[in-house]
């Protein structure tokens, strides 16, 4: 694997000029931490495959794909253009919270309302103070989870109980990170537009982001390309969403449910960093509107998104600034993006996919910060673009 890095470096250098070479040189080198991390995860057996994007609001610094689909070696390399990951809790940040985005610009949604303006079956003691705010921020008061597969028959039922659900503390009390929060804000999408979110999320943040291979419920005809997230009676498993509740859902879910690739990730992250402006120039989100859902809101915790722990090494790493903001997902996936050094970095696995080793939830989120800090250390090597070049709107 090193190998075939080096000599499409090697043959990179002998095509380009002085100066791109230079950069090209630089990014070899900065690469080189952040290789040995991944690719220590794999003959950990943390996960058997993975994909690296690194870039700015301008350029990919990095995009790489290590090791397999699968433990065997003839299964494919992830390709980070190409292969479909299952997301999972990215899918809360990636589609749900973007959706909401665009409704509320739209001026048909407003984050302080009560949720059960929105979805009147949201009853119970104490949930008419619940807002959309409440729900963004992971202070509702709602538990932390609930195993609705076992919990309830079909996709109506497992609705009926999450509406159901009683509050635990009074809203905006306490953060309780909860997938119910995403659910809900889910159906709010579904109710306040009048689709269904895979829908709305497709016409009015994947298409205008240039986001072409984001989707819930993939295809058969995609099957062949996206990332095993399990094994059935021997048989690796690709297609399907890993998360039970989101399967009990139908597939389509607001806290799980969304594949996607890492390049169509910093598709995503490159609009945040630019500002709400897609490759193509066009306004997708106001300048306002980003900053709004990206700063703190409570604690560590921004309207939809993560922020960085400053006083822990988490999944952030330690070399990201405080502004930094992102989120993680239980197959293996993360996303950070950092305002203050342009920066964005994105892994995705398939840790769900028969670990070799235990406790990989532990070791993962130490591979996904020691990623995070050697991007740092990639973009401090390679020198932002000046002038003329740095922008393209």
């Amino acid at each position: 694997m090193i190998a075939r890095l080096a000599v499409a470096i090697v043959v990179s250098l002998s095509l380009v000029g002085a100066g791109s070479a230079r950069r090209l040189r630089a990014q070899a080198a900065g690469s080189a931490e952040l290789d040995r991390a991944v690719i220590d995860g794999i003959r950990a057996g943390v996960y058997p495959g993975a994909v690296v994007v690194v870039g700015r609001h301008d350029t990919i610094l990095l995009a790489r794909g290590y090791g397999h689909f699968t433990w065997s070696a003839r299964s494919q390399v992830p390709d980070p253009d190409s292969s479909l990951f299952d997301l999972a809790s990215l899918t809360k940040v990636v589609a749900t919270t973007p959706a909401v985005m665009k409704l509320q610009e739209a001026g048909k949604l407003e984050l302080d309302r009560p949720v059960r303006d929105y979805l009147p079956d949201f009853a119970g003691t104490g949930k008419d103070a619940v807002t959309v705010r409440h729900l963004l921020s992971h202070t509702s008061g709602l538990r932390a989870w609930l195993d609705l597969s076992k919990e309830t028959g079909d996709a109506f039922a497992a609705r009926r109980r999450v509406m159901e659900e009683p509050l635990l503390r009074a809203p905006g009390s306490r953060v309780e990170y909860s997938d119910f929060n995403a659910m809900l804000l889910g159906w709010i999408v579904e109710a306040v537009s009048g689709l269904p979110l895979d829908r709305f999320a497709e016409d009015s943040v994947f298409v205008p982001l240039g986001m072409r291979d984001s989707r819930f419920r993939p295809a058969r005809s995609l099957w062949r390309r996206t990332v095993p997230n399990g094994v059935w009676r021997g048989t690796p498993v690709a297609g399907s969403v890993h998360d039970q509740n989101a399967a009990r859902l139908g597939g389509v879910a607001g806290h799980a449910g969304l594949f996607s690739t890492g390049m169509d990730l910093s598709r995503y992250a490159r609009v945040l960093l630019s500002g709400g402006r897609n490759a193509a120039c066009a306004q997708v989100f106001r300048p306002g509107t980003v900053a709004l859902f990206t700063r703190r809101a409570v604690e560590y915790r921004a309207l939809g998104w993560e922020l960085r722990d400053t006083v822990t090494a988490g999944s952030a790493g330690v070399r990201l600034s405080p502004s930094a903001f992102g989120h993680t997902g239980f197959t293996g996936t993360s996303m950070w993006i950092d305002p203050d050094q342009d920066l964005f970095v994105i892994i995705l696995t398939n840790r769900v996919y028969a670990p070799r080793v235990g406790r990989s939830m532990t070791r993962i989120r130490d591979i996904r910060g020691q990623v995070a800090d050697a991007a740092v250390g990639l973009a401090d090597r390679v020198p932002a673009r000046r002038g003329r070049a740095a922008t393209s709107c």
